[in-house]
């Protein structure tokens, strides 16, 4: 009974010493709380879509068509009576989707050829005139040009928007390779005799994840846009597929009788790229030990 009453009494005291630390964690980024549990919001929205939405996203319904916010419709329905809340829902799992991968595979190229230019002087000189090369050339226009070469899907929408951000990213790593290199804890590494892989493994890779993450959320949230860009101009994901960018293109043409079928998509578009950069702010605020010791 004692140890029953004492177990209860520590998992009390335990409780109560984790509610001021998470309080003042809470306190001291703010901006990271709000973002976080913004984007937890539309995360769960987007995977829960399928339970959540009353309708089928792509169910059309002629008699239905250009209907006000109801009880049956809460957003109202488009152009072909399709229900814009259940399209709404399932658009975030694109946008998602889309934000998430490309920042992953900006990331990991970055990474790779990052390193590469860093520590070869020889590739270093053609490496980095390719990505100048590629910066060169606008975002929008590289990847409205590879849209129409290839066939048009998710996968290939990922590809074009995370090919001009790869540069960025190549840039940033390279950047971080020739400062950490120069070290005295690579060069003891080196006199040591330990291998270039186990090098970059153990000691170079590690710390440029802190940077990367911190970049990859904005990656995430300018995705996100691109996404949106591309399929309003008709260059994006397959018209079938419930995106924002989709929505709001083929809302356009009815925006003056049903303003709902631009605004749910614009608005929810916004929040979410809000709650991913709020995030980015606030890691790099935590992660940043220069920022990290004024907060």
């Amino acid at each position: 009974m004692e140890d029953t009453m004492i177990a209860t009494l520590e998992a009390r005291l335990e409780r109560q010493r984790r509610r001021p630390r998470a309080l003042a964690f809470a306190l001291r980024h703010p901006v990271l709380v709000a973002g976080a549990a913004l984007l937890l919001a539309m995360l769960a929205l987007a995977l829960f879509a399928p339970w959540i939405a009353s309708h089928d996203p792509t169910e059309m319904n002629v008699l239905q068509r250009l209907k006000p916010p109801s009880a049956e419709y809460l957003f109202g329905t488009d152009a072909l009576g399709r229900d814009i809340f259940s399209r709404t829902l399932h658009g975030a799992r694109v946008s998602l989707l889309v934000g998430v991968a490309v920042a992953l595979l900006a990331a990991l190229a970055g990474i790779l050829i990052g390193t590469v230019a860093g520590y070869s002087r020889l590739a270093d000189a053609l490496i980095m005139r390719v990505m100048d090369g590629m910066m060169a050339i606008p975002g929008i226009l590289l990847a409205v040009a590879l849209m129409t070469l290839i066939h048009a899907s998710i996968a290939t929408v990922v590809i074009a928007i995370a090919l001009p951000e790869i540069p960025r990213v190549v840039r940033l790593v390279r950047s971080l390779v020739l400062t950490i290199r120069e070290q005295p804890y690579i060069q003891a590494a080196q006199a040591m005799g330990t291998r270039l892989p186990l090098i970059l493994a153990r000691h170079v890779v590690p710390n440029l994840l802190t940077p990367l993450i911190v970049q990859a959320s904005f990656i995430c949230a300018s995705a996100m846009i691109f996404e949106a860009y591309l399929s309003f101009l008709g260059a994006g994901t397959p018209p079938e597929v419930p995106s924002w960018g989709n929505m709001m293109a083929e809302g356009r043409s009815v925006v003056q009788l049903a303003f709902g079928t631009i605004l749910y998509p614009g608005l929810f578009l916004g929040l979410t790229v809000l709650a991913v950069n709020l995030v980015g702010d606030g890691l790099r605020d935590l992660l940043d030990p220069r920022i990290a010791r004024k907060l």
